[in-house]
């Protein structure tokens, strides 16, 4: 992989990272309906998730390895500002940070990160096989 190749995905997992982060905190703010606002959540997370994948595979063309990998340090980097912005809003409200939101910093990423990944590798090799075309490694 190329160094302008490095930097895009990257460019593009920080961003995509920041949707989710956007979007878990934004669709969690109202008060009303909230079961219909995290089903929505959800779907615009997965299209998101989808969109990136195409992203990797149609744009970037990697191999469907490194799509996985990509797609879930995306989701890795979510979760770590999720993490963040938990523990910014408990250090606002009790003036402290308790040890269990380190302990997420840590969680959060793998429990996140591990499936997306798992999801993500057979939904790029899905894509190989329905529509093949060269790989750039």
């Amino acid at each position: 992989m190329d160094k302008s190749s490095r930097q895009l995905w990257l460019r593009m997992a920080f961003l995509v990272g920041v949707v989710y982060v956007t979007v878990g905190r934004l669709f969690a703010m109202p008060a009303t309906h909230v079961q219909a606002w995290r089903l929505a959540a959800w779907t615009v997370c997965g299209l998101v998730f989808a969109a990136h994948i195409g992203y990797e595979y149609f744009e970037l063309r990697h191999s469907p390895r490194l799509i996985a990998l990509h797609a879930a340090a995306a989701v890795a980097i979510g979760a770590i500002l999720l993490a963040v912005a938990a523990m910014i809003v408990s250090l606002l409200l009790m003036g402290t940070i308790k040890p269990i939101w380190l302990l997420a910093l840590v969680l959060w990423p793998a429990i996140t990160a591990v499936p997306a990944f798992l999801v993500a590798l057979v939904i790029a090799f899905a894509l190989a096989h329905i529509q093949p075309r060269a790989v750039a490694q």
